[in-house]
C-alpha cells in the first residue's frame, strides 16, 4: 500500500494529520533537522508523539537532514539513540556520518536519505540500497517515468513529494542563503532568498528587464495525478511551518484521493488554506518556465470576483463563489494588495448581510479600480470545519472479548485487538442474580462506551449462567483491557540495536600544497594549461544532478552520489563541495568508495576545518586527503528552471550575459547548454592572503566561472606567489571580494 507521509512541525499538526488519515508523520527535534524554524519536538513531546502515533499504526520518522560540523557529531549520535530508545521508525538523513551511524548501530531504526542528499538517478539510489538505507527521498526534479523506473530496477522503497512549497534549486545543493545571510538552508536556517524580489539585467546592453519574484516557484499539487503515484512507496506532503488546519486540509485530501473518493469540489478546497497557485512540478513534465509565480511569494488565496462598480464610498464585488462575513480578502490594485477582514458586508439593498453568493458591497479607504480581481485567503467556516477534525478519530480498531462469568468465581475476559490477546481477572468474585441476572445486552451496553478510545467493540462471547456482574466492575474491566492492550501494543516495538565491527583506517601521506582549477570554458582551460596547473577540471567534471552518465578516461571530478556509484570501478575520482562535506566520518566513507580526495563544502570556517582534521587523524592514525575552494564566484544554487527563458529570453544566453540584482549586489546567472542553470555569488571569493595559514589542505582550487583569459592568468600568478611565499601584500579587495565563511561560523 501507498503511504501517505504528513508533515509535523508541532502536537496540534501531528494530531490533525492523524486525525485526516496520514499513515506516516515526519518532524524535526530542536536540532539537525532541516526545518530550525517550526515549533519541533522535544524529547518529552516526542515521546508522546510516538505513543499517539504507534496506537494508530502511523509511523514516525525523524528528520536529522542537516549537515553535521565536528563538534556535534557526538550530540548527533547521543540524539540517535534517545530516538531509538523512544521508538522512531526512521530518521532521514543529508550527512553521511549519520547515515553511516544508524546503519552500523540500528536493527530496527531505519536510515532514509533525505533530498538533500540531491538523489536523482539509479545509480545514486542503488548506491545507498548498498550503504544500507531502507529507503530513497527522490529529488523534486525527477519525473514519474523514470521514479518508476529506479523503483522497478533498484527494488528499493522510494518516496517522492506530492504537495507543498518547491525549493527552485536542488534541494541541498543551494548556498545562497547561507553565503549571504550566513544561515544555511544545509543547516535548516533557510532565510527564503527565492522569495525575494530581484531584477533581471541584460549585462551586455546594461538593460532592465523589470523587477519580480523571479526565483519564487508555485507550489506542487499532484492530487489529479493520484493514479499515477499508485506504485509509489511514500507520497510526501510538504509543511513543517504550516499551521494544524494546513495540515488536516492538505491530507485530508490526498486520503480522498488514494481512496479513489475525491471529489472535484474536494480538490478545489485545497487552495483555501496557504497556497502560491499550483504546479504539477516537474515530476508530471511542467515546462520549467511554468514553475514559478512571480508576481507575489506567498499565499496567493482562492479567487473570489472582481471589483465590478464604484457606488458612492462602497465596492460592488461581483461573485463568483461566496463570500462570508469575517472571511479575508485579498484585493490586487496595480500590482499592490489591499487586505481586509471582511467585518461587514451590504447587500443591494444597503442592509448588513453575513453572506453573499452573487453581488455584495463593502466599504474601503483605500483606492482600487473596477476590474481588480479579489481573491480569498481565509473562509472563516471552511476553518471551523478543518479545526473541527483536528483530533478525531479517523479510524478505530476491533475489539473482541469473551467473557467468563459464574456464581462463585472471578470474572475472566479474554480481549483482542491490534492482533494481541489480554487477559483480565477481577480481584472480586462473582456472586449468583438474586432477580436480575446480566445479560450479554448489558455487556455489551458498559464495554461499548470507548469514545475516549481507539477502540470499537465488535465480537462479544458471553453465556449467560445466572451471575450478577456490576456495572462498576464492567467499566473497571474496560478501561484496564484497554490500557493492557495499548502496553502490548506500544511495547511490542522492537529497539535493537547491533555490535560494532573494527573498522579499517584510511589515511594518506601529507602532500606540500599544490594549485588545482576548475573552468566553465576551453579558453580559461588554455590559461590554465599555460600557467602549469596539472590539474584542471573541465570536461572531466560530472556534476551532481541531471546527469547522462558518459564513457570518460581519467580522473574526474564527481559532485553526485550517483556519479560516484557509476565511475568509482573505472575512473579514479576527487569528490566535489556539493556533497557537502563537513566532518571527518564523511570523509571517511567517501574514501571507502574510492575518493582520491575529498573538496570541503563552501560552508566550513576556519576552525572548522582545523577540528575535522584533527578527528580524522584521531580515528585514522593519519591525515585525510582534502582539497579546499580558495578563489572564485560560489555557486549560489544550482537549478532545473531557466529565469531567462521565464522573461522570453531564451536561447539569447548564447550571445548575452544576465544577472540578477538585489539592493546588496548582483548575482551572474551561469547558463548550460542543458538549460539548466547555476546562480553565482556577486562577490569573488578570495582567501589567497589567508593560504599561508590554512594547514592540512593538499589541494587549494581557483574556482573560474566568468573570468577572461587575462583575469585566469593573473589570478593563477596572484595565488601561486602566495602559497610559495614570494608575494608579501594583501591581495583582497574590500568592494569585490569576500572571505565567505572561513572567518565566521554559520548558522
Amino acid at each position: 500500500m501507498t503511504e501517505l507521509l504528513a508533515p509535523a512541525g508541532s502536537m496540534e499538526a501531528l494530531k490533525a494529520a492523524i486525525s485526516n488519515g496520514c499513515d506516516a508523520i515526519y518532524l524535526g527535534m530542536q536540532k539537525f533537522g532541516a526545518r530550525a524554524y517550526s515549533s519541533n519536538f522535544d524529547v518529552e513531546s516526542l515521546k508522546e508523539a510516538v505513543q499517539y502515533a504507534h496506537l494508530r499504526d502511523v509511523k514516525i520518522y525523524v528528520t536529522m537532514n542537516t549537515i553535521v560540523f565536528e563538534n556535534e557529531v557526538e550530540e548527533m549520535k547521543a540524539q540517535m539513540h534517545e530516538l531509538n530508545d523512544i521508538g522512531v521508525d526512521g530518521i532521514i538523513v543529508q550527512d553521511l556520518a549519520a547515515l553511516d551511524y544508524i546503519v552500523k548501530n540500528f536493527l530496527d531504526m531505519e536510515a532514509h536519505c533525505s533530498t538533500q542528499m540531491g538523489i536523482d538517478d539509479l545509480d545514486g539510489t542503488l548506491l545507498f540500497k548498498e550503504l544500507g538505507a531502507k529507503r530513497v527521498v527522490l529529488s523534486r526534479e525527477v519525473e514519474i517515468e523514470k521514479v518508476k523506473e529506479i523503483k522497478r530496477a533498484a527494488k528499493m522503497p522510494i518516496e517522492v513529494f506530492v504537495h507543498g512549497a518547491l525549493c527552485v534549486s536542488y534541494s541541498g545543493n543551494c548556498l545562497m542563503s547561507g553565503l549571504i545571510g550566513y544561515r544555511s538552508g544545509n543547516r535548516g536556517r533557510c532565510v527564503g532568498s527565492c522569495r525575494k524580489v530581484y531584477e533581471l539585467i541584460d549585462q551586455t546592453t546594461g538593460t532592465a528587464l523589470g523587477k519580480s519574484y523571479i526565483l519564487s516557484t508555485k507550489d506542487l499539487s499532484t492530487i489529479d495525478y493520484i493514479n499515477d503515484l499508485k506504485d509509489i512507496d511514500s507520497l510526501k506532503i510538504e509543511g513543517r511551518m504550516k499551521e494544524p488546519a494546513y495540515v488536516a486540509n492538505v491530507v485530508s485530501k490526498y486520503r480522498l484521493a488514494i481512496d479513489h473518493k475525491v471529489t472535484e469540489a474536494d480538490k478545489e478546497n485545497l487552495s483555501k488554506t496557504f497556497n502560491r497557485t499550483f504546479t504539477k512540478g516537474y515530476l508530471f513534465h511542467e515546462d520549467s518556465k511554468d514553475i514559478t509565480n512571480i508576481s507575489r511569494p506567498n499565499n496567493f488565496g482562492l479567487e473570489i470576483g472582481r471589483i465590478s462598480k464604484i457606488v458612492k464610498d462602497m465596492y460592488e464585488i461581483t461573485l463568483t463563489r461566496p463570500l462570508n462575513q469575517n472571511d479575508t480578502i485579498r484585493i490586487s490594485h496595480e500590482n499592490e494588495d489591499v487586505n481586509l477582514t471582511v467585518a461587514k458586508m451590504y447587500g443591494k439593498d444597503g442592509n448588513l448581510i453575513n453572506t453573499a453568493d452573487d453581488v455584495c458591497y463593502i466599504k474601503l479607504k483605500e483606492k482600487l479600480s473596477r476590474g481588480d480581481s479579489v481573491y480569498k485567503t481565509k473562509d472563516v467556516s471552511y476553518y471551523k470545519a478543518l479545526e473541527a477534525s483536528l483530533e478525531k478519530e479517523f479510524k478505530r480498531f476491533n475489539l473482541d472479548i469473551r467473557v467468563y462469568a459464574y456464581p462463585d468465581s472471578k470474572l475472566i475476559i479474554d480481549a483482542a485487538g491490534f492482533g494481541f490477546n489480554y487477559l483480565y481477572e477481577s480481584e472480586e468474585i462473582l456472586s449468583e442474580a438474586i432477580n436480575n441476572p446480566t445479560t450479554k445486552e448489558q455487556v455489551v451496553k458498559q464495554f461499548s462506551r470507548l469514545n475516549d478510545t481507539i477502540f470499537e467493540l465488535n465480537h462479544v462471547e458471553f453465556e449467560e449462567c445466572g451471575v450478577f456482574i456490576p456495572a462498576k466492575l464492567l467499566n473497571a474491566a474496560r478501561r484496564d483491557i484497554v490500557q493492557g492492550l495499548y502496553d502490548l501494543k506500544l511495547n511490542s516495538h522492537k529497539k535493537r540495536t547491533k555490535a560494532l565491527k573494527a573498522k579499517e583506517k584510511i589515511s594518506f601521506a601529507p602532500d606540500k600544497p599544490y594549485l588545482t582549477a576548475s573552468v566553465t570554458t576551453k579558453e580559461q582551460y588554455d590559461a590554465c594549461v599555460s600557467c602549469g596547473i596539472e590539474e584542471i577540471y573541465f570536461e572531466n567534471v560530472v556534476r551532481r544532478n541531471q546527469n547522462d552518465y558518459k564513457e570518460k578516461e581519467g580522473q574526474l571530478l564527481i559532485g553526485g552520489y550517483g556519479g560516484i556509484y557509476h565511475y568509482r570501478k573505472t575512473n579514479p575520482f576527487v569528490a566535489d563541495y556539493s556533497l557537502n562535506v563537513v566532518n571527518a566520518t564523511s570523509c571517511y566513507e567517501l574514501y571507502r568508495l574510492g575518493a582520491k580526495r575529498i573538496t570541503l563544502s563552501y560552508e566550513l570556517n576556519k576552525r572548522q576545518i582545523e577540528d575535522l582534521i584533527h578527528a580524522y587523524y584521531e580515528e585514522n592514525d593519519g591525515y585525510p586527503a582534502l582539497e579546499m575552494i580558495v578563489y572564485g564566484r560560489a555557486p549560489l544554487m544550482f537549478t532545473k528552471y531557466c529565469p531567462l527563458k521565464k522573461m522570453d529570453q531564451c536561447g539569447v544566453c548564447r550571445t548575452k550575459r544576465y544577472e540578477l540584482k538585489d539592493e546588496h549586489g548582483t548575482f551572474p546567472i551561469l547558463s548550460h547548454e542543458d538549460c539548466t542553470t547555476t546562480l553565482l555569488n556577486g562577490k569573488t571569493l578570495n582567501l589567497f592572503d589567508e593560504l599561508q595559514s590554512i594547514k592540512g589542505i593538499e589541494a587549494f582550487r581557483l574556482n573560474f566561472t566568468i573570468e577572461s583569459k587575462e583575469q585566469v592568468v593573473k589570478t593563477i600568478n596572484e595565488a601561486l606567489g602566495k602559497l610559495n611565499g614570494g608575494v608579501n601584500k594583501a591581495v583582497f579587495n574590500q568592494d569585490t571580494d569576500t572571505r565567505g565563511h572561513f572567518n565566521k561560523e554559520i548558522l
